[in-house]
């Protein structure tokens, strides 16, 4: 079997990758790869032994060869990182075609997805399907891990599903950063940089050794800079930059046998962020008009309205220790970490300048993982891999949504447009359903909520490793996870009107006279009676506050756990993969794999909420009355809250499977990597924005087939280019319950069918002084598609999305280390839509996320 480890480097490069639930599968196969010019000079500036031309990656938990990895895997250099000014996870996706990032409503929300597979990040309760690892330890939330990336070594993205190698929120893929430990060479660098938008970077690291025995690394970063949005109502910036991190580590090396690496990191965001335009300004935009308020009208003019600058400060700290332990051809790794994380969020959810509502979210995560695992380098066909995971995270947030000084007013007008009665008044409405004057939509507190989760989850994991003749390695390997969360959520609805129901009050109040105040009493009337109250009080010439409904949008909020609901879900999955590669030639290998993957239950810890059907079953026709809802448990017992109705409580685990045959071929000046594969997710925990709330579904089944291929030709060693393409054709197979229908059979939105990243990179050496200038010019591209499957308040829709980003650098390297260099990202200015969503509170409305425009600038560089 091929090993390009020995002794204890190998062992201790070996451990770089380490992440939760993992199965290590040491074999010579292809893998997909980008940037490999780069990405070859990166592995040999780092790797502590001459190893060759190669470029090294530690996808499968093994130090391997990017030839020998059989999976498909994409590498990015640190080299490559600093030329196309990749700051955060955020750009990755410009120069990975598979990978695609979009950040959402705060600096806190993104959405990771891999081959068309992911979720976004607005609800702390639902587990991402592409996992995030930085330096083996696993970043369970976007907002752990979108600060700007400091003394990267590279990142490696995995396509498709991981759970045998990762086990943890693996089931669409991983992305995988991978920093430089200490070293005992005393070096560093330090970076500075100014662009538009008043862009300020500073970036800068050391490392050296303490003793023979111990090093140490420092590094940090910081990036200051003004928003290219405007909120034009107040004269303030929106869509900054203001971030800093800092890390600290030490290495310690007594022996040739063992090795503790301790690290420490804290990282802060305190931005303005994030700007949304209108795309379709829907009938209630006059209502807007009307408060005195204003929209944006023109999409990617950057000019936006809102009643206060929106707050968002991220604090993300922790620390970890790895011990890497080896005796002849043993060898023993420990990762253990500890994070915190805190997110706190305020800002104005209508997105125009009227005062209508605004929301408060504070939000902590702890969390705790230890990994231990024993691995085998044997020289005979026999190797194998046994470990442990072990994951335990706690989550709580205290959330609110307040009315604003207008929010009154603006639904006033909008009632008065439904009913087209321009007396209207909530002073009426509160009179007949017996109300306090002027409280309806009152200003102050709208909802206040609680929740808290508890996920306790241990795995273990193994690989056998078999190669029965020379160039032939099979593998198979297994995961077993075993997941809990234990959940509860509570919450207030302060509105006088959503603690009505208004088919329950009209029979109350006036078609018994306040005799039937109860649902046993409405119960025990005659069925015939009950028959012609129920029709009296659902008829809308009868009943005049049926038309209030729309208006109750927060209403009461069931608690949980109760009577019926346990608040837990408990989830155990067995997960494996089998593997055969074979090295056809010296220059060209191939594999074919199957692999199964797994996402535990996410739990929806939003004010949206709401009991499974089963549970509580609502009464026919929609209006929520509590006397009209048939048996249920949750009638049953009593628990009934006002107005209540289902939804998803949690959403089940995501099953993925993949077949794959991947092709690799490596020769001077030449190499491709091909990966075909047809991937299925069963039960695809589908999160979608409805206009007032979030729903969380689960799709019977989703699955794409497609290919990847990427390749590097260099006529000249100053001459690199590089191209690498995706092709997808995603369907629903399944997904009856959407909340815009039925999409069985249906492509799913916001998936092109094509992703394109190629670039060209130009070295120049000026003679013998060591001088160079590398010129690199990157272009990404997606095809043209439909943003969306239909808005569940807006409905169908044509909004689209193609992508052309050109990016491009120069940077004059000199042979005393110091560099200066120009860059520019999005080069041409291209404009696109990022994602839509239905106007918050305004049916018909169309809100969505314009892309950044051109960003540009100049970077000085010392190498030490």
């Amino acid at each position: 079997m091929r090993s390009i480890s020995t002794g204890f480097t190998g062992t201790s490069r070996f451990a770089l990758l380490a992440g939760a639930a993992a199965v290590a599968i040491a074999l010579p196969a292809a893998a997909q790869a980008q940037d490999l010019a780069d990405a070859d000079a990166a592995a040999m500036e780092t790797e502590e032994q001459d190893i060759g031309n190669v470029i090294i990656v530690t996808a499968t938990k093994r130090e391997q060869t990017l030839q020998e990895t059989p999976i498909s895997v994409s590498v990015t250099s640190g080299e490559t990182l600093e030329q196309a000014q990749i700051r955060d996870v955020l750009d990755l996706q410009t120069v990975n075609p598979s990978l695609r990032v979009s950040q959402l409503q705060n600096s806190s929300s993104s959405t990771f997805i891999i081959r068309g597979f992911g979720n976004g990040d607005n609800n702390f309760g639902i587990e991402p399907s592409v996992g995030v690892f930085i330096d083996g330890v696993f970043r369970s939330r976007s907002a752990s891990s979108l600060n700007d990336l400091a003394n990267v070594q590279r990142i490696e993205v995995l396509n498709g599903p991981q759970s045998t190698l990762f086990g943890k929120n693996a089931s669409a893929g991983v992305i995988s950063v991978v920093t430089r430990k200490p070293q005992f060479d005393f070096g560093g660098s330090l970076e500075v940089g100014y662009g538009n938008y008043n862009d300020i970077r500073i970036k800068g690291d050391v490392t050296g050794p303490l003793s023979d025995t111990v090093a140490f690394s420092i590094d940090g970063s910081y990036n200051e800079r003004d928003g290219y949005a405007n909120i034009v109502n107040l004269d303030q910036e929106l869509s900054n930059r203001n971030r800093w991190t800092a890390r600290g580590q030490l290495l310690f090396e007594p022996n040739n046998d063992l090795s503790v690496r301790l690290s420490g990191d804290y990282s802060k965001i305190d931005e303005i962020c994030c700007n949304v335009s209108t795309l379709v300004a829907g009938p209630t935009a006059p209502a807007v008009f009307g408060v005195g308020g204003a929209l944006s009208t023109d999409f990617f003019s950057y000019d936006t309205y809102l009643n206060k600058a929106p707050v968002n400060e991220v604090d993300n700290y922790g620390g970890s220790a790895q011990i890497d332990w080896a005796t002849g051809p043993i060898s023993v790794t420990s990762i253990t970490a500890y994070r915190k994380l805190k997110n706190y969020v305020n800002q104005d959810v209508d997105f125009t300048s009227a005062d209508i509502v605004d929301e408060i979210r504070d939000q902590r995560v702890n969390t705790f993982t230890q990994e231990l695992r024993i691995a085998s380098d044997f020289d005979g066909p026999i190797n194998f891999l046994l470990g442990g995971f072990y994951f335990d995270e706690t989550v709580k947030q205290d959330s609110a949504l307040l009315t604003g000084a207008d929010s009154r007013n603006f639904f006033t007008l909008l009632a008065r447009a439904a009913t087209q009665d321009p007396t209207f008044s909530f002073n009426a409405v509160e009179a007949g359903l017996f109300l306090p004057q002027n409280s309806i939509f009152s200003e102050g507190l709208l909802t206040s909520e609680e929740y808290r989760m508890d996920n306790k989850s241990w795995s273990i994991f193994g690989t056998v490793d078999f190669e029965p003749i020379e160039d032939l390695v099979l593998t198979a390997g297994f995961n077993y996870t075993d997941d809990k969360k234990d959940f509860a959520l509570a919450g207030v609805a302060y509105d006088e009107l959503a603690n009505v129901n208004v088919v329950d009050a009209f029979i109350t109040n006036y078609l018994t006279g306040g005799t039937v105040t109860t649902r046993d009493q409405f119960l025990a009337l005659p069925a015939l009676q009950q028959a012609q109250l129920a029709a009296l009080a659902t008829n809308p010439n009868v009943n005049p506050f049926l038309g209030l409904t729309p208006f109750q949008f927060q209403p009461p909020f069931l608690t949980i756990p109760n009577a019926v609901e346990d608040g837990k879900t408990r989830d155990d999955d067995f997960s494996y993969t089998l593997r055969a590669a074979y090295n056809i030639l010296p220059e060209l290998s191939a594999y074919i794999s199957y692999a199964t993957g797994f996402k535990a239950s996410s739990v929806n810890l939003s004010r949206d909420s709401r009991p499974l059907y089963g549970d509580f079953i609502p009464a026919v026709g929609g209006y929520r009355s509590t006397f009209l809802a048939p048996d249920s448990p949750i009638i049953n017992a009593g628990l009934a809250t006002t107005n209540l109705t289902t939804g998803s409580r949690f959403a089940g685990p995501e099953e993925a499977e993949v077949y794959e045959i991947g092709l690799k071929g490596q020769w001077p000046g030449f190499s491709f990597n091909l990966a075909v594969f047809d991937q299925t997710i069963k039960g695809f925990q589908s999160f979608l924005f409805t206009g007032t709330g979030f729903q969380l579904s689960n799709a019977g089944q989703q699955s794409v087939k497609g290919f990847e291929f990427a390749s590097t030709i260099s006529p000249t060693p100053e001459l690199v280019f590089t191209f690498a393409t995706t092709y997808l054709d995603p369907i629903y197979d399944s997904f009856e319950e959407s909340p815009v229908g039925d999409l069985t059979g249906v492509r799913p939105g916001g998936i092109p069918e094509w992703n394109i990243a190629t670039s060209g990179t130009y070295t120049h050496e000026f003679g013998a002084s060591g001088n160079r200038l590398i010129t690199r010019l990157d272009y990404s591209h997606e095809s043209n598609t439909k943003i969306n499957n239909g808005l569940p308040t807006f409905g169908p829709n044509s909004f689209k999305r193609e992508v052309n980003l050109v990016n491009a650098s120069m940077t004059f390297a000199m042979d005393s280390g110091f560099e200066l260099g120009v860059w520019a990202r999005n080069l041409l200015d291209d404009q696109y839509i990022v994602t839509v969503f239905d106007g918050v509170a305004q049916a018909g409305t169309v809100s969505g996320y314009p892309s950044a425009p051109r960003t540009y600038g100049a970077v000085a560089r010392y190498k030490f």
